[in-house]
């Protein structure tokens, strides 16, 4: 009995298999036509007299040749002009300053060795990107997104030869001091946790249940998180993040464990936000443990750009002066334009932003004037421009500098000092506002805000079924009559 219902078993299963394979090779022959199509076309109207230089195709494509990843098209005069990476763009305002080097009194109570090129060379680089007189300006884009890195990867590097992801708070205290001192020594500012808004505390894990590897290990899916922030795509991941939220799940699942045990006794006593932060930065060192410093470096400085370009980091108080003098102007007005220029000189706040941020700055404040009655582009009537809401250099009016949106550092050289590149040379001008609403801005491109279904998915929502061989017969037949048209 049973050897009979294998026979009809298998009697049926050649039937399946060719519509199997019958539907595969439909499937192939639909995704390869139209490839056939471009070769055809190309080669009917090919110019044989016209020679490619090896040099030219040499060259790489433009990131104009991708379309994929370019930012919205706000309005072509504010689009930030990202130059290429051959491209020189000279450092805007050196200053002929060499840090002043000398021994740093250490507390003889943090066992780590310093002097270790692991993070020797990431201490080098957060002492120059907070080099004494410019890490309060560029203290919001450069100085504490690299001092930030700079103490996940510490936090990794101590416990590399351990079972350990934190410090513990009298070790963490000791550790802390030496990193400050030692940046100190290299011409940092000595103010640095003060103006980071950084402390020991960040070592020690805080209130998060999970700090040690084995627990972590067993937890979360650790291979997929190292992969997703392995290699972090600067201009991807700010709009379809990959590393990001593999962070925010890790944390979510570390600091799960927590809430489950103690969810009765949590009201008044922890937030779920404290327990979340503090996990995340057990995240931030297991990840310096398992990718080498400078790929760690790399991916936090880049995760911090994408979180520091959303939102604009001034302040704009009432613009009611502004207001009363722009409200009804038509024309350039003498009144309104030294009022307004005044507002804006007054709310840079002496700090340097980047081209996103100034973006958003721009548009924000200008909301607000609209909403206050000012319907008129004082912007365009005052010659506002972008960099006019970053730091003016020397007092000059002229001379303003926007920071590029990608993460940069501060430049270092034995001849010239310490100096920083700007990002744009040119005067844009200021976007004004369609609305007195303001809105969060996005700069990625409508296509980046959906992820991409992948083909196999694709394929299984299709099915060799009758409704799926129904739609490839529709596909088939519009191709065919393509075919018979070009010839």
């Amino acid at each position: 009995m049973g050897g009979y219902q294998d026979a009809n078993y298998y009697r049926v299963s050649p039937c399946l298999i060719v519509v199997g394979s019958w539907c595969c090779r439909l499937i192939l022959f639909v995704i390869w036509l139209p490839t056939f199509l471009h070769v055809t076309a190309q080669e009917s109207h090919a110019d044989h007299r016209r020679t490619t230089s090896l040099v030219e195709l040499a060259k790489e494509p433009t990131s104009g040749d991708s379309g994929l990843f370019d930012p919205i098209e706000i309005s072509p005069s504010v689009i930030p002009k990202v130059p290429f990476p051959t491209e020189s763009v000279p450092p805007m305002y050196p200053i002929p300053y060499v840090p002043t080097r000398y021994e740093p009194v250490l507390t003889g109570k943090c066992p780590v060795n310093f002097s270790r090129p692991e993070i020797s060379n990431i201490l080098d680089k957060a002492a120059f990107d907070c080099f004494g007189p410019l890490a309060s300006l560029v203290g919001n884009v450069v100085c504490c997104p690299q001092f930030s890195s700079l103490i996940h990867i510490f936090q990794g590097f101590f416990g590399m030869k351990s079972n350990n992801l934190v410090l513990s708070n009298a070790v963490a205290d000791h550790c802390f001091s030496d990193i400050v001192s030692i940046l100190a020594s290299r011409g940092a500012n000595n103010t640095i946790p003060t103006l980071c808004s950084i402390k020991s505390s960040n070592l020690t894990g805080g209130s998060c249940p999970v700090k040690n590897d084995s627990t972590f290990e067993r937890t979360v899916n650790t291979s997929k998180l190292v992969e997703a922030c392995r290699t972090v795509d600067p201009l991807k991941e700010c709009c379809r993040p990959v590393c990001r939220p593999a962070i925010m799940d890790a944390a979510l699942q570390i600091s799960g464990r927590q809430m489950m045990i103690n969810n009765d006794n949590m009201a008044g006593e922890m937030n779920h936000t404290d327990y979340l932060n503090d996990c995340k930065g057990v995240v931030y060192s297991y990840l310096s443990k398992q990718l080498s410093s400078e790929v760690a470096n790399k991916a936090f400085r880049i995760l911090s750009a994408c979180k520091v370009n959303k939102v604009c980091p001034l302040t704009f108080k009432e613009p009611s002066d502004v207001i009363a003098v722009c409200k009804n102007v038509a024309a350039p007005s003498p009144t309104c334009c030294s009022s307004l220029n005044t507002y804006i000189a007054e709310t840079q706040q002496k700090i340097l932003i980047t081209n996103k941020q100034a973006i958003i700055c721009a548009t924000q404040f200008g909301s607000m004037l609209r909403g206050g009655g000012v319907m008129t582009n004082v912007y365009e009537l005052c010659d506002v421009d972008l960099k006019d809401f970053s730091i003016q250099a020397f007092g000059v009016q002229d001379a303003g500098c926007l920071l590029r949106s990608l993460p940069g550092d501060v430049i270092f050289d034995n001849s010239s000092g310490v100096s920083f590149t700007c990002d744009l040379s040119d005067n844009i001008a200021a976007p004004w506002p369609s609305s007195s609403s303001f809105t969060s801005l996005s700069f990625c491109a409508p296509e980046m805000s959906l992820p991409a279904l992948p083909i196999s998915q694709s394929l299984k929502n299709i099915g060799c079924n009758s409704a799926g061989v129904g739609f490839l017969l529709v596909i088939f037949t519009f191709f065919v009559s393509i075919v018979v048209l070009r010839f």
